[in-house]
């Protein structure tokens, strides 16, 4: 009876030793030579995913700075033309476009429509001067301010929620196209994206 219960243990103790055993010279080898040859490839990758340019703006005095960043499927803009200075963010993930508009001392967030907007790619390559000359036609969306304020910006992400820390923000709707002839144009600020489309952020803010 003690020979069948000694069985088992022997084996047991055998199979831990075993597993414990240090990896080999040669395995460790191929492994960092594997992790070495990774860092050489992702190095570059990262590097496509950031662009970043500043150029003159056609028609005022001021430049506009774009930055994409393609891992988080974003594109941030600083634009500090003088007559209407303003800062933005194109959320291409969650169709999400925010604007900060100094003039008004205030922020709009809105639904982008991705069909109309230029793609991430777009705007890469017109940063990049690559695509001189290829950019799609130029086309206007105005938006109208509601009077429905955001009260939890941090639910749409901390760039965003850095844009509009100190401002009160509020929601716009897109208008359909031929509706915006009704709007007071006095009330619109109106904005360029490089060459690619222009912007018209239209209503009375309220508080102002």
């Amino acid at each position: 009876m003690a020979k069948v219960m000694n069985t088992p243990t022997t084996k047991t103790c055998s199979y831990l030793v075993f597993a414990l055993e240090p990896p080999r010279r040669d395995d460790m080898k191929r492994l960092m030579a594997s992790s070495i040859l990774v860092s050489i490839f992702l190095v570059p990758s990262l590097a496509l995913m950031n662009t970043s340019d500043t150029h003159p703006l056609d028609g005022s005095v001021g430049t506009q700075t774009i930055h994409v960043d393609a891992l988080r499927g974003m594109a941030s803009i600083q634009d500090n033309n003088v007559l209407s200075e303003w800062n933005g963010i194109m959320d291409y993930k969650n169709a999400l476009l925010a604007v900060k508009l100094f003039s008004k001392m205030a922020c709009v967030l809105a639904k982008m429509d991705l069909a109309v907007f230029p793609s991430l790619d777009d705007i890469t390559q017109a940063l990049s001067k690559q695509a001189s000359g290829h950019y799609p036609p130029t086309r206007g969306l105005t938006y109208t301010v509601l009077p429905s304020r955001v009260k939890n910006l941090a639910q749409y992400g901390v760039p965003v929620k850095d844009l509009c820390r100190t401002v009160p923000a509020y929601f716009a709707q897109q208008q359909k196209e031929g509706t915006a002839l009704a709007m007071d144009p006095d009330s619109c600020s109106e904005l360029q994206l490089l060459s690619f489309m222009g912007l018209s952020i239209c209503g009375e803010i309220p508080g102002l």
